[in-house]
């Protein structure tokens, strides 16, 4: 095994030039016990809400926020929070509620910045959604009074709520969510999320000061749940404007939420403070601090000293120590993204299918899931956990079979041990001495990080030479989007509907920077997704989904070990984390892919 710490200066110069053009966007790389997504890959789409559902049979029903359409669906399993202490003595204004988060980001711009769990996190305290989910994963009104399609849902008209101001006076109108729109499609990397699902021209139109029209290129039942994450975030137009001339802005968001921004210093704290004026009623915490630690045993360590109130973590272990501990809440949630690792399909040696199943098979799964899954994080065989009633059961995660793997590594070493591994270097052959040659890429530091990759090079040696790069979260995902990468951890899908997550799979996705991160182009995968997304059958959706796990599973372009295992712990002096509820009254989410929110959380 030999371990990498820099890149090549030719990578080197083309991640400096694309970073300066997406103004550095950072992206949720890594979690705590290894994958990286992100989404929660940057989490461009609600694809870190957490369950699988289905879709209603027929269009569904208005709900009370006004003339509005829902995505009705069912979660696969309810998130656990029977560690939340219930207080009967009432809100209390005052205090400074300090989170802990797995990492930092590069920007707090919903319209240039990538954002991953810890990003959306701190925009859940300054942003407000157009849409929120149910605990039932139902996409309703948040800040849109309503979201109504055309009959084939091609078209969606989305009303704002009357009389909403920025913080920095700015009102809220459909002229500042068109605003919004362009800027997410005019960006070079939130734009990859974007554009690809819209015409070039009439994307949009105004209907009135209140109502937007958005015009889809394909019919989505669906499209709601996409305005309850990022693309829904809705900045000041005035403060986009001026974050495109200096983009140090990006650092100081505006939004409608019910925090304001008041310092940050990247890689240490972040500070948002009470929003008096929030348009959502009382907001009771004097103020938040994120704070980024990215070692998750240095942060739940800090959790228990009382030096945070909160923190997230997907490491099995620090989970298992905080469901142990009397004094902590615990919101756990098992049901989104999934860990694995992931395989560039457009290089060599991966772009042979051979090599993809090669690798495979010797990846020590067992392994993985007994000594970083610690019986805590269960094992995943496809994108859908087990509950889930998209789950094929016919579909299994190869490994375990380093004979297997030679005999497909003897093969292709003897036809392509010449052709070039670009990721190694301008003249690293794809074998050498009978193995191929490959890079395995992670985001650190991080001791389970390096546990992990200690772990895979293990499994893989007997046929695999293989070479080390860790590299800090936003580098990690900068040359992911480039296809600079062999082979990586990550973690990513586990939508609130599935549907969410076909900006990872389609074709359209494909190209010098890519959200499809493997490369990897199928028109018929591509008819499977927009089939499902204009379904309102759930046998046909269901049906639509097995297969198309299916065919995830014999592409051999991911590795899946575990369903991530999300905690959002938090000292028993915190209240009201699941108290947040829609105008209308709804209950809403209260946790999503370690994400958490803050409108109705106080200190006693």
């Amino acid at each position: 095994m030999t371990t990498r710490s820099s890149r090549s200066a030719t990578k080197l110069a083309l991640g400096a030039l694309v970073s300066f053009a997406m103004v550095a966007a950072a992206c949720g790389g890594s979690d705590d016990n290894g994958a990286s997504p992100g989404t929660d890959a940057p989490t461009v789409t609600e694809g870190d809400a957490p369950p699988a559902t289905e879709g209603d049979a027929d269009a569904p029903p208005p709900t009370e926020g006004g003339d509005t359409t829902e995505s009705t669906i069912a979660p696969d399993q309810v998130i656990d929070q029977d560690d939340v202490v219930d207080d009967d003595t009432g809100p209390q204004q005052g205090g400074t509620l300090r989170y802990g988060l797995e990492a930092d980001v590069n920007g707090i711009n919903p319209t240039s910045s990538s954002l991953s769990s810890p990003g959306l996190m701190m925009g859940n305290a300054v942003f407000d959604t157009l849409s929120v989910f149910t605990p039932e994963g139902v996409a309703v009104p948040y800040l849109a009074e309503s979201l109504t399609p055309n009959d084939d849902f091609t078209q969606w008209q989305v009303k704002v709520r009357e009389g909403i101001s920025f913080h920095d006076g700015t009102p809220l109108n459909s002229a500042a969510l068109q605003v919004n729109f362009e800027a997410q499609r005019a960006d070079p990397l939130v734009g990859l999320a974007v554009k690809p699902f819209f015409p070039e021209e009439g994307a949009t139109e105004l209907v009135d000061d209140l109502t937007i029209q958005f015009n889809l290129l394909e019919p989505n039942v669906y499209f709601p749940g996409s305005l309850a994450g990022q693309l829904g975030m809705v900045a000041s137009p005035d403060w986009i404007a001026a974050a495109l001339d200096d983009p140090n802005l990006n650092q100081a968001p505006v939004g409608t939420g019910p925090f304001m921004f008041d310092s940050r210093s990247q890689d240490s704290t972040t500070k948002f403070v009470r929003n008096d004026g929030w348009w959502g009623g009382d907001v009771w915490l004097d103020a938040i601090e994120f704070v980024p630690v990215t070692d998750p045993d240095t942060r739940t360590d800090l959790l228990l000293r009382g030096e945070l109130q909160a923190i997230q973590t997907t490491n099995p272990a620090s989970v298992g120590d905080l469901q142990d501990e009397d004094s902590i809440q615990n919101i756990i949630d098992e049901t989104g993204e999934e860990s694995f690792a992931m395989i560039n399909s457009s290089i060599p040696p991966f772009d042979d299918i051979r090599a993809r199943k090669a690798i495979t098979l010797a990846t020590p799964r067992e392994n993985y899931i007994n000594l970083i899954g610690l019986g805590i994080a269960r094992g995943a065989d496809q994108g859908f956990v087990p509950e889930s009633q998209y789950y094929n059961p016919d579909v299994m995660q190869e490994g375990d079979d380093p004979e297997g793997a030679k005999a497909l590594v003897d093969e292709y070493c003897a036809e392509k041990a010449a052709d070039i591994n670009t990721v190694l270097g301008e003249a690293a052959p794809a074998c050498t001495d009978g193995k191929i040659n490959v890079e395995l890429q992670y985001s650190g530091p991080a001791v389970v990080q390096t546990r992990i990759a200690d772990i895979l090079s293990e499994g893989w040696q007997e046929s695999f030479n293989v070479t080390i790069d860790e590299l800090p979260q936003d580098e990690h995902i900068l040359q992911t989007a480039l296809g600079q990468y062999n082979i990586n951890t990550w973690r990513q899908f586990g939508a609130t509907d599935p549907a969410q997550d076909n900006v990872w799979l389609m074709c359209r996705n494909v190209g010098f920077i890519s959200l499809n991160w493997p490369k990897f182009c199928d028109p018929e995968r591509d008819e499977l997704l927009l089939t499902a997304q204009a379904s309102t059958d759930p046998a046909e959706r269901v049906a639509l989904y097995q297969e198309l796990q299916q065919k995830i599973h014999d592409d051999y372009l991911y590795i899946f070990f575990t369903h991530t295992i999300w905690d959002n712990a938090f000292t028993e002096n915190v209240r009201g984390v699941c108290d947040r509820v829609t105008p209308e009254g709804l209950p809403t989410q209260c946790a999503s892919n370690g994400r958490t929110w803050f409108s109705s959380v106080y200190l006693v």
